[in-house]
C-alpha cells in the first residue's frame, strides 16, 4: 500500500508546487528598456493570460501591453501588463495603464535605474506565455536582496493548516473509523471461528456415524 501512496502523493505534490510557483508573487531586479503594445490572438494558451482592462469587452483578440526589460547580465526579460480584474489569481489589479506610464517614465531615465518587478506566472517562449507584472518599484541596484516575506508567511500558514488537517483526520479515524473496522474484524473472526467449530462438529459426527456403521457390519457379518 505504501507504493500506492507514493504514486498518488508525488504527482499531487508536484502539481501543488507548480501551482504555487505560478501563482505566488515573485520579484525580479531588472532594467526597463521600453514598453510595447501588441495585437494578440489569445488561443490555446488562454489559461496563462489574464483579461483586458476592467470595463472593456473581453475579446480573444485584443491589444496587450508589454514591459521590455533586461537582466543585469543583459539577457531580455519581457512581461505582459494586464489587469487581473476580479479573477484568478486574486491580485485585484486594475491599473495596467498606470504601470505602463510608470515604466515609460523610468525607461527614459539613466541606465543605472534598476527596478524590482513584482509578477506572477512563467515565461515560456514555446507557447508565447509571459509573466504578468503586478507592480514596479525602484531599488538601489542590481545586487539588492529582496526577502519574499509574503511567500514565506503563506507557505508557513499552508503547512500549518495541512498539519492541523492531517491531525484532525487521524484523530477522527482513531475515534470513529478504527473502532468500526476493529468491530468488523472481530465479527469476521467470530464467524470464522463458528464456521470452523461447525466443520469440526460435523466431521466428528460423521466419524462417529462411520465408526457405528462399521461396528454394525462387523457384528452381523463378522
Amino acid at each position: 500500500m505504501k507504493w500506492i501512496k507514493w504514486i498518488i502523493g508525488i504527482p499531487l505534490l508536484l502539481i501543488l508546487v507548480a501551482f504555487l510557483h505560478y501563482t505566488l508573487p515573485g520579484r525580479d531586479v531588472v532594467r526597463i528598456v521600453g514598453t510595447d503594445v501588441k495585437r494578440m490572438d489569445i488561443g490555446a494558451s488562454s489559461l496563462f493570460w489574464a483579461a483586458p482592462d476592467a470595463g472593456t469587452n473581453k475579446n480573444w483578440t485584443r491589444d496587450v501591453r508589454f514591459i521590455n526589460t533586461v537582466w543585469p547580465n543583459g539577457k531580455p526579460r519581457v512581461y505582459r501588463n494586464e489587469d487581473t480584474d476580479w479573477g484568478w489569481p486574486p491580485y485585484f489589479k486594475f491599473d495596467s495603464s498606470n504601470i505602463t506610464a510608470q515604466a515609460q517614465d523610468l525607461a527614459k531615465k539613466s541606465d543605472d535605474v534598476w527596478i524590482a518587478v513584482t509578477h506572477y506566472g512563467w515565461r515560456v517562449e514555446l507557447f508565447t506565455i509571459f509573466p504578468n507584472a503586478i507592480s514596479i518599484e525602484v531599488v538601489s541596484g542590481p545586487d539588492v536582496f529582496l526577502v519574499p516575506w509574503f511567500n514565506i508567511l503563506f507557505v508557513v500558514v499552508l503547512v500549518a493548516l495541512a498539519y492541523l488537517i492531517i491531525k484532525t483526520v487521524n484523530a477522527f479515524k482513531k475515534r470513529r473509523i478504527d473502532p468500526v473496522v476493529d468491530g468488523i474484524d472481530d465479527f469476521m473472526d467470530d464467524v470464522g471461528d463458528s464456521a470452523e467449530q461447525a466443520r469440526a462438529s460435523a466431521h466428528r459426527r460423521a466419524s462417529e456415524a462411520t465408526s457405528g456403521f462399521r461396528r454394525w457390519l462387523k457384528r452381523w457379518f463378522g
